[in-house]
């Protein structure tokens, strides 16, 4: 949330709890590089030794009768366990927060980030998780933005819960879903008896940089019980490169035409491997629409309905019938063009179910020869 404190703004992480606001907390090192400009918006907090007093806007102080939260770096000290958050980029540079918060006691850390797909590079963030608990211990509850938010970005989800180095809880990486919630039974003992077993842990915390804290009267945890099963560490699941650039492309296209307010796609279909390569990730779209549906999400089941235009309590229950509601291809073929295109173009619209339309441009494009020799007085060949 962009918070404006003074004469700066920051980009900031606004932590509640039972209608109350309990710590605002700036980020410190913002992301400037490949699609990030943040230092456009955003100055970086650069005050890491102190908590400072945040007088909150007129209309919030009256809804929530409070006047003021604690502004700056530092962490919530709740009665049976402390909480912490680094915010998305911080995770990745080279002395992250949480190595100083992990040796000033606390045990768990939360990251909201909206980090976008990329291929492959889901195993860099998952590295990045355990190796920020393997060695320190925690608890590393990790969110990420998922879906197209209208521009050239896929944001990939895929969150998760890592405890002392191992993952007990994985989101899916590509989904339709609006909201996706990832639980874990954890038990913070493991935590303390993860710790307390490196000795090179003990030294350093005993002569640690101390951090601000706030002291929130509240606690997180459950009485313990011997009957509650706690999560315990998992295979990470990671898709196929293949899979990833079908996926990742595929989501997203469905995203911005349920957004957008269009009726489908156009796809000028020559046969080639560009123009196939499309035609190949709408049909795994229309893939994942009819499987999401299957599964019961009610919110993609309500697009579909409406994008294609489905009525009498119908919906899509084949990706090929659905296909051919929404996705159209046209082969715009011409004297040069060859029958072994025209034939992959035709087989792979049959295949994807989309409705193909196979068109001859000679016309047009002697119409534009012509235009163009009257205009110079030359004619294009073709060597």
């Amino acid at each position: 949330m962009p918070v404006i404190k003074g004469s700066e703004r920051y980009n900031c992480q606004v932590l509640c709890l039972n209608r109350k606001i309990i710590m605002i907390r700036p980020k410190l090192w913002l992301a400037n590089d490949g699609n990030y400009r943040e230092l456009r918006w955003f100055t970086a907090w650069k005050q890491k030794d102190q908590l400072e007093d945040f007088l909150l806007p007129h209309e919030i102080s009256e809804a929530l009768c409070q006047k003021s939260v604690p502004f700056g770096y530092g962490f919530i000290q709740f009665l049976d366990t402390a909480v912490a958050v680094e915010v998305c980029e911080e995770l990745f540079t080279p002395i992250p927060p949480h190595a100083d918060l992990a040796l000033n006691g606390v045990e768990v850390f939360m990251n909201a980030s909206g980090s976008h797909h990329q291929l492959r590079k889901l195993d860099y963030r998952i590295r990045a998780f355990i190796s920020a608990t393997h060695s320190r211990g925690g608890v590393y509850m990790y969110s990420n933005q998922q879906g197209c938010d209208g521009g050239r970005l896929y944001f990939d989800g895929c969150s998760c819960v890592v405890v002392n180095g191992d993952m007990i809880a994985q989101g899916s990486q590509f989904s339709l879903r609006d909201v996706e919630v990832v639980v874990a039974q954890v038990d913070l003992d493991a935590v303390a008896g993860f710790r307390g077993s490196i000795s090179s842990f003990q030294e350093q915390a005993s002569c640690k940089t101390k951090i601000s804290s706030v002291a929130v009267q509240y606690s997180l945890c459950q009485p313990f019980n011997l009957k509650m099963s706690l999560s315990g560490p998992l295979k990470i699941t990671y898709h196929s490169p293949e899979e990833e650039i079908a996926f990742g492309p595929g989501c997203w296209l469905w995203d911005y035409l349920r957004r957008s307010g269009a009726s489908g796609f156009l796809l000028p279909l020559s046969g080639g491997a560009d123009s196939s390569s499309v035609a190949a990730i709408v049909g795994c779209m229309c893939q994942l629409v009819v499987k999401e549906i299957a599964n019961g999400d009610e919110q993609v089941k309500a697009d579909a309905i409406r994008i294609g235009r489905y009525a009498n309590g119908e919906f899509p229950t084949e990706s090929r019938e659905f296909a051919k509601r929404i996705f159209y291809t046209v082969f715009m073929g011409s004297e040069n063009s060859s029958q072994e295109t025209r034939m992959r173009a035709k087989k792979l619209a049959d295949e994807i179910g989309s409705w193909h339309l196979d068109v001859s441009i000679d016309t047009v494009v002697s119409a534009f020869l012509s235009l163009f020799q009257t205009l110079t007085g030359k004619r294009p060949r073709y060597k």
